[in-house]
């Protein structure tokens, strides 16, 4: 619902601020006094084009904003949490245009696209006489509100699932027949591709371990000769080796001991540096003895390598890689070799999934045309109420070609205006005033199935008057019942209907002229309702006529057709 609406530097409107409430909101005000300005504004909000003709003279941009409660609104909710914009079950939106750029949006203070803000309007408002708002002229809106009036909104949902899961098990068993055609060539190069695997049977992680033995089998001589010279500084030189040397160390520091009990760490370090030379001396005698210098062995490393690396050249992958490709390619032939059991479990499953998605569109489309009928009848018989005699309204369903995840059935409004003429489409209806009339009548008796919260009706009763105008004003104040309507009208008759009352006004100095729209209090809403009975010329028959009006319509209303 729309709670506040702030203008700025927009056409006349200097500044105006709007608390708006639930209910009916009746927009009042002389000829020219810029009593759709409000509309427009909002339109903008809601993503209509700007240009820099909507400023207000002498200022650099114009500044609109508004603000909607969502509690009653889950699927806004929803729409602004998936672009992480929420905001604790509020909505801000902010439209700037500048004079000298082009106009940016806002949702909750982010900067979003125009497309953004037509998006998310389309869940928050419904302008009635403006096509750019009018959801009931989209087809989707049509047969949404249709399946809402027909209370089908959970098996809409049941039936879209049905849908998604038939097209996927579909989708499969096209994929599994395209390669069960070639299957038996496919499975005649995976076959020889895994004797070949098979055969060279490399483990995972053995072409490094074999690479590591290739370098040390190229190299043994090199080792074996560095492993012995090593050794002889170490320990097998007689006199001249490093355990030799140390040993003689420690027997004079021993000697020396009593002389000296500072020498005595000295002692313990050598020691140590002893027994761990020792234990390398006997690591490297054991890595030595241990080398082969067998030519054969390395032979048949090198080709074992050389194996592996062809057979991953030949296919372009890393010779590391070969024992996932095994893998892969073993995987692949379980999954042809089973594919006839599998294609025979798809198209059952496809089948079962058919046969449950046309009971849930058979389902639907009973409803669908029980509902079209009804509503058909209903809005019929309320536009004669509505100043349309002879006009005539039919929800046409039209059966499908190929099934959707909506149904069999596309769903279109259509309308004949006046007696004689042919059924149409509602969106090519080419009065404004008749679009708003017709829309109306379908919203009040659709209302409990409705999901905008907030409907705009800007100049619906054009071309009425007497007692139609007041069917109108009463159609009005049903709808804002359980709803938020805001009204611009210029007939009394509409204008009492309502719960409240704005009124525009033009003001000026005689340099600058600006609009104001103030809320009217109940004896300033008598006083507003007679300027519209009577004129210029307000007597105190026309105020006791215009008293009489307001009382009678804060009446019980008659109940919506």
């Amino acid at each position: 619902m729309l709670t506040q609406l702030r203008i700025r530097d927009f056409a006349i409107v200097e500044e105006l601020e709007l608390e708006l409430a639930a209910g009916m909101t009746a927009i009042t005000g002389e000829t020219g006094a810029g009593k759709s300005i409000l509309v427009d504004a909002i339109g903008l909000l809601l993503g209509d084009r700007a240009d820099s003709g909507v400023i207000r003279h002498g200022a650099e941009r114009a500044d609109l904003s508004a603000s909607f409660d969502l509690n009653a609104l889950p699927a806004a909710r929803a729409w602004l949490a998936e672009r992480d914009l929420d905001r604790d079950r509020e909505c801000h939106l902010r439209r700037v245009v500048a004079r000298a750029g082009r106009s940016r949006g806002y949702i909750n203070g982010v900067p979003q696209p125009t497309q953004a803000l037509r998006e998310l309007g389309e869940q928050l408002v419904d302008i009635h006489g403006q096509h750019e708002h009018q959801s009931l002229l989209r087809r989707e809106a049509q047969r949404q509100l249709l399946d809402d009036y027909a209370g089908s909104q959970a098996l809409t949902v049941e039936l879209a699932e049905r849908y998604r899961t038939w097209s996927w098990l579909r989708r499969e068993l096209r994929e599994l027949r395209q390669a069960a055609s070639e299957r038996d060539a496919r499975l005649d190069i995976l076959r020889h591709h895994l004797r070949e695997l098979t055969a060279l049977n490399l483990a995972e992680g053995e072409v490094t371990d074999l690479e590591g033995e290739q370098r040390r089998l190229a190299h043994a001589s090199q080792l074996l000769d560095a492993g012995q010279r090593l050794l002889g500084w170490l320990s097998d030189d007689e006199d001249s080796s490093m355990l030799d040397r140390l040993d003689r160390g420690l027997r004079e520091l021993d000697a020396l001991g009593h002389l000296d009990a500072r020498l005595a760490p000295v002692g313990d370090m050598l020691n140590t540096a002893r027994i761990q030379i020792w234990e390398a001396s006997d690591e490297l005698r054991g890595y030595v003895q241990a080398l082969d210098l067998d030519p054969g062995h390395l032979a048949q490393i090198e080709q074992r390598l050389a194996a592996a690396h062809q057979l991953a050249r030949k296919h372009r992958v890393a010779a590391e890689e070969l024992p996932t490709l095994r893998a892969r390619f073993e995987a692949e032939q379980d999954t042809l070799e089973h594919s006839e059991t599998r294609l025979d479990e798809l198209q059952r499953a496809v089948k079962t999934a058919r046969a449950a998605y046309q009971a849930d569109a058979d389902r639907l489309s009973e409803r669908r045309a029980a509902a079209a009928r009804d509503l058909g009848e209903r809005v019929s018989m309320a536009l004669a109420g509505l100043g349309m005699a002879g006009g005539r309204f039919a929800i046409v369903l039209e059966r499908l070609e190929q099934p959707t995840p909506a149904g069999l059935e596309s769903v279109e409004f259509q309308v004949s205006a006046n007696p004689g003429q042919p059924m149409r489409p509602l969106a090519k209806v080419a009065s404004g005033g008749e679009l708003s009339r017709i829309s109306l009548a379908i919203q009040v008796i659709a209302a409990h199935a409705a999901r905008i919260p907030t409907l705009i009706f800007d100049e619906v009763d054009v071309g009425i008057g007497g007692g139609v105008a007041e069917i109108v004003g009463r159609q009005l104040r049903a709808l804002g019942g359980g709803r938020q309507v805001l009204c611009v009208t210029h007939l009394p008759q509409v204008a009492a209907q309502a719960h409240r009352q704005f009124k525009a006004e033009k003001q000026t100095d005689g340099a600058t002229t600006h609009t104001q729209v103030v809320a009217l209090e109940a004896d300033e809403r008598v006083k507003e309702i007679a300027r519209m009975l009577g004129g210029l010329a307000v007597t105190e028959h026309t105020l006791a006529h215009a008293q009489e009006m307001v009382d009678q319509a804060a009446s019980p209303p008659a109940e919506p057709p």
